[in-house]
């Protein structure tokens, strides 16, 4: 039973198309749980671990690839919480009658993901509506649930099914009148089905909407991240980069020059236009009018003052250094926009409770001789928006902010009306990695229904339209260049307007649910 749920619930994540399966991958394990409990068998928990640790796994072990010691931590306490939700709901079984335990365990579950998403250590890669990532022309309605929309799918789906074997593993169909066993029957299908014909009716009836156009060129370099300054000094690097745009580039057609993110090291905030990169773009559009570059930077902020002007400030030989991972926006002249990742990847990028951490980090530090072992990029509180030409607001979602739904809302809020990826997944070799977080911006142009330009520096690079659909898409760990238009949008989709509806719905709901468990409890003893 542990290796059927393993199999179902991983193959969402490992292949494409096979989201429907997540519908049923619960199945093997409620059903192992209620044998374990019909035989009162105890430690269950065990089991339960056990299973989610091996799904956690099988679908993220690539994260090793980058940090063998934050990927373990990853799996595991992953794994932990989710079997620390289905002890609860074992708990809540014994307490609490019919169906009650059930939708304690599926508002439980749901409302750990939400709360998963606004947390500062927060890893939320295999939330359940994530599952159909690769199977987008079922989740059309995304734009009025967002992905947490799926997760209740998946969770009504698999305990609507695990209902109907229940019933007749206990003989109870034998119990019930005929016109009762097609209501049962014709209620889970809909469950099941239901979605699915929304969706395929949304997705054949939906039009693209356009109140103009911006043409991108999206360069590729393919710099093996690893090596990027052993092999090739930032110049040469550059050179590429720019080699590529002008293979793709049409001196008639002001177009936005799309690159990964942090391209460059060399630019110092209030000295930027000294900077090398910076330079040469300027040099490089000169001979496209109009035209823009957006790219990334590791940018620094220096500060020649006796005290840190904050906690994550690292020393440097004059004062304290001030990191930030960015997106950069400037034309041939004196523009210079920028935007700071606020959502960072927890120890790589960012050091969480850095009242906690930092102390401790020092202390590490100095003690291994090393220059620091966790990140300390400082984001921006607000999203904020680059304009191109001015008057065309676009939204960047650095890397990993793009994994984060109602967090990308915000660039919509903020009037953007197409947006872009720019990322580095080549930290994790050819896994099934990278391929996962090109999927997930599929779900975001769904959800804010905008245009998506996706840059990443050795793939996948793709052009992304309004329901979910892949336009062009380059190869893995191959220089390309590609050219195409992102539709211009500005009305806002249900789950732009109110959010994550679906998420705070079943957090409501499992705190009165968790509170009806205490006071049970309490009435016992």
């Amino acid at each position: 039973m542990v290796l059927l749920f393993v199999v179902l619930l991983s193959l969402p994540w490992l292949v494409p198309h096979c989201g429907c399966l997540a519908l049923f991958a619960f199945v093997p394990l409620l059903c192992a749980d209620a044998v374990a409990s019909e035989l009162k068998i105890k430690h269950f928990w065990m089991y339960a671990f056990t299973a989610f640790t091996a799904w956690n796994a099988v679908t993220t072990f690539w994260v090793c690839n980058a940090t063998i010691g934050g990927g373990i931590a990853a799996i595991v306490v992953n794994a932990a919480v989710m079997t620390i939700i289905w002890s609860l709901f074992r708990l809540a079984k014994r307490h609490m009658d019919g169906a009650l335990p059930y939708v304690f365990l599926a508002a439980a579950w749901i409302a750990w993901e939400r709360f998963y998403f606004s947390t500062q250590i927060s890893w939320p890669w295999l939330t359940l509506g994530n599952a159909f990532a690769g199977t987008t022309g079922l989740v059309q309605w995304y734009e009025y649930t967002g992905t947490l929309g799926g997760s209740l799918w998946v969770w009504a789906s698999n305990l609507g099914v695990f209902g109907l074997i229940v019933a007749t593993a206990d003989g109870h169909w034998s119990r019930l009148r005929p016109v009762a066993v097609v209501a049962a029957l014709l209620g889970v299908t809909a469950v099941v089905a239901g979605p699915m014909l929304l969706s395929g009716s949304m997705y054949r009836n939906f039009e693209e909407k356009s109140e103009g156009e911006i043409d991108f060129v999206i360069g590729q370099p393919n710099f093996d991240p690893y090596q990027k300054f052993q092999s090739l000094t930032q110049a040469q690097q550059t050179s590429v980069l720019l080699d590529l745009f002008k293979k793709g580039g049409d001196a008639g057609k002001p177009s936005i020059f799309l690159a990964p993110e942090t391209f460059t090291s060399d630019i110092v905030l209030g000295q930027q236009e000294s900077s090398p990169t910076v330079m040469a773009f300027r040099n490089f559009l000169l001979d496209y009018p109009g035209s823009e570059i957006l790219f990334g930077a590791s940018t620094y902020e220096l500060f020649d003052t006796h005290a840190a002007p904050t906690i994550l400030a690292r020393p440097y030989s004059r004062g304290w250094s001030v990191n930030h991972n960015s997106a950069i926006l400037v034309d041939n002249s004196d523009k210079f926009e920028i935007f700071h990742k606020s959502k960072l990847v927890v120890g790589a990028e960012s050091t969480p409770f850095p009242k906690l951490f930092v102390p401790l980090d020092n202390w590490l530090s100095s003690l291994m001789g090393v220059g620091g072992l966790m990140g300390r990029c400082v984001g921006q509180p607000q999203i904020s928006l680059l304009n191109f030409q001015d008057d065309k607001p676009l939204g960047c979602a650095v890397c990993y902010e793009s994994v984060y739904g109602e967090y990308c809302t915000g660039y919509v809020k903020a009037g953007a009306k197409a947006m872009t990826i720019i990322t580095n997944d080549a930290w994790w070799g050819d896994t099934p990695g990278y391929r996962q977080h090109c999927s997930y911006a599929r779900l975001r142009a769904i959800e804010l229904r905008r245009d998506f330009a996706r840059c990443g520096n050795t793939g996948i690079s793709c052009f992304i339209n309004q329901r979910g659909d892949i336009l062009q898409k380059t190869a893995y760990w191959e220089p390309a260049v590609i050219r195409g238009r992102l539709n211009l949008r500005s009305d806002e989709t249900f789950f732009v307007r109110y959010g994550d509806v679906v998420g705070r719905a079943c957090t409501l709901m499992f705190l009165l649910l968790a509170l009806l468990l205490l006071v049970k409890l309490f009435i016992k003893r």
